[in-house]
């Protein structure tokens, strides 16, 4: 048995081809995602993975629209949104596969 603490991972991700990782593999990254209300990410897409986002609790932006505890969002390859945390939030992200240098920030319009 071996145990870790999420505060050791960087930005939440604890699986995936990175350091640290609790399983590296290429085939997906999972992470738990903590915001405080106001935080934003920039615009962004990814060719090759798709991204699924669960928001365990809390309220969230994406794609326009409001989402809050129990919702899941699949962003589809190719699919561009930010991401604004209504409320302090919690998050869990997978992305298959997992795939290195494939957010492409866009400008903010």
């Amino acid at each position: 048995m071996r145990t870790a603490r999420l505060s050791d991972m960087k930005r939440g991700w604890f699986i995936g081809d990175f350091t640290p990782s609790l399983y590296k593999t290429d085939a997906c990254e999972v992470a738990v995602k903590k915001y405080v209300a106001g935080e934003h990410e920039a615009k962004h897409y990814h060719l090759a993975a798709e991204e699924y986002t669960v928001i365990i609790s809390g309220e969230v932006k994406m794609f326009g629209n409001v989402y809050k505890a129990g919702d899941i969002i699949i962003c589809e390859r190719g699919d561009a949104t930010d991401f604004t945390a209504i409320t302090d939030a919690v998050n869990v992200v997978v992305k298959i596969p997992g795939a290195k240098n494939d957010k492409y920030v866009m400008e903010e319009d």
